[in-house]
């Protein structure tokens, strides 16, 4: 086996009874781990349906349902991003009014 370069752990998953070898940060070995459990689960549905056959069909299938999530939540995230800048800009374009309200009763008061 190769050295691994230090702060570098290789971590060993297993998808669809097949196990690989991955070199990553020491920090990133749980967040290796839970994108491999994704996978597999992800790739355990599409073969038990019986519709894909051939591992590199079934790895294409899950690759393209993630691709497709992931698209979805980032999409989900912009719409929630310009939705929180059209409140900012609302509360601040109101609280201008409430403050030349306030400012023209100060100035009737004097």
């Amino acid at each position: 086996m190769s050295a691994v370069p230090q702060g570098v752990a290789r971590v060993s998953v297993r998808i669809l009874e097949k196990e690989y070898s991955v070199a990553c940060g020491h920090d990133e070995r749980a967040a290796l781990l839970d994108s491999a459990e994704l996978l597999n689960t992800k790739m355990l549905e599409i073969r038990s349906s019986g519709k894909i056959v051939g591992l590199d069909r079934i790895a294409v299938m899950a690759a393209l349902n993630l691709a497709h999530e992931l698209l979805q939540l980032r999409s989900a995230d912009n719409k929630s991003t310009a939705q929180s800048a059209a409140a900012a800009t609302r509360v601040r374009q109101l609280r201008e009014r409430v403050d030349a309200a306030l400012s023209d009763t100060r100035q009737l008061d004097l």
